[in-house]
C-alpha cells in the first residue's frame, strides 16, 4: 500500500472514547511542507493511565506524541487540520499560551540529556524558570522528586555533583525527575529506554508503573514486549494512520485489524 492512500480493505478498529479522557485528538493531520504524515487520528487517552504508540520506524508515532505539546512547531513549514484538546481546550487554539502549554507536559527523550550541571539543579531547574528562588521549596522539590523518580538512594550524598558524570540508566531518571518537577499533567516519553540496557530499562518500567494515576503517559516505543508490559492502551500506526486503538491485552492478544495482527506476530516491522 503505497504511503498516505487507502485500499478498498482497509480497515481501522478504534475504541470508544474511554471516560475520564484527558487528551482527545479529533481527525487530526500534519503535514511537512506537501508531504503529509498523519491522516486524521482520531483517539482519546485516558487520564492517569499509560498509552502506548507502536508501530515501524517513520509510522508517525513520535510526530504524534509530539503534536501533543506542539514541539512540531519548532520545524518550518508545519500544516496541521484538526483538533488536539487538554482537558477540553484545543491546544492549537491561538489564544493557547505555547509555553504555558509545554509547562504542562512533561517530555522525555529517547536520549537521556541532563543539563551540564549539579543534579540538585537539574531537578530544580523547571521551578527556577518560573522565577522560584525559595531554598525550601526547592530543596523540598528535588528530594520528592528524585524520590519519586527512585533515584533518591543512588544519588541523596551526590547532589551537588555534576549530572554527566551519572549513568545512562541514571541520567534517564534524573529526566524523567526533571520534567515531573513541574507537577505537569502529561508526561510523553520517546523511545526512552532504547539507549538503555536491560537492568536500566527495568527500573525504567518499574518507574512508570508508580508514576500512572498521579500522571498520564504517552510513550512511543518499538519494543512491543515493553508496550504489553508497561501500558494500559495501545495505539498501533501504519504510514502516519492510526489503524488500531484500545486496552493493550485486547490489541496484543485478540486485534481486530489483519495490519495490527501481521505487526504484532511479528510478519513485519
Amino acid at each position: 500500500m503505497p504511503q498516505g492512500h487507502e485500499t478498498p480493505e482497509t480497515v481501522y478498529h478504534i475504541e470508544k472514547s474511554p471516560q475520564g479522557a484527558l487528551l482527545s485528538i479529533e481527525n487530526f493531520s500534519l503535514w511537512y511542507g506537501k508531504n503529509q504524515a498523519l491522516f486524521q487520528v482520531n483517539m482519546a487517552v485516558e487520564k492517569g493511565l499509560v498509552t502506548a504508540l507502536i508501530g515501524p520506524s517513520g509510522c508517525g508515532k513520535s510526530t504524534l506524541l509530539r503534536s501533543i505539546n506542539r514541539m512540531n512547531d519548532l520545524i518550518d513549514g508545519i500544516r496541521i487540520s484538526g483538533n488536539i484538546l487538554l482537558d477540553g481546550i484545543d491546544i492549537y487554539s491561538p489564544d493557547v499560551d505555547v509555553i504555558g502549554l509545554r509547562k504542562t507536559m512533561g517530555m522525555v527523550f529517547q536520549k537521556p540529556n541532563p543539563f551540564p550541571m549539579s543534579i540538585a539543579d537539574n531537578v530544580a531547574y523547571p521551578l527556577r524558570v518560573d522565577g522560584i528562588r525559595d531554598k525550601k521549596i526547592l530543596r523540598e522539590t528535588v528530594v520528592n522528586t528524585l524520590k519519586a523518580a527512585a533515584l533518591w538512594d543512588e544519588v541523596e550524598n551526590r547532589l551537588q555533583d555534576n549530572a554527566l558524570g551519572l549513568s545512562g540508566g541514571q541520567q534517564q531518571r534524573l529526566c524523567i525527575a526533571r520534567a515531573i518537577a513541574g507537577e505537569p499533567e502529561v508526561l510523553l516519553m520517546d523511545e526512552p529506554c532504547s539507549a538503555l540496557d536491560p537492568v536500566a530499562t527495568a527500573k525504567i518500567e518499574d518507574l512508570m508503573d508508580e508514576l500512572k494515576g498521579r500522571y498520564t503517559i504517552v510513550i512511543v516505543t518499538h519494543n512491543m514486549q515493553q508496550a504489553a508490559r508497561v501500558s494500559d492502551n495501545t495505539a498501533f500506526m501504519y504510514l502516519g494512520r492510526l489503524f488500531e486503538y484500545g486496552d493493550t491485552s485486547r490489541v496484543f492478544t485478540n486485534p481486530k485489524v489483519e495490519k495490527t495482527m501481521d505487526y504484532v506476530t511479528g510478519r513485519f516491522g
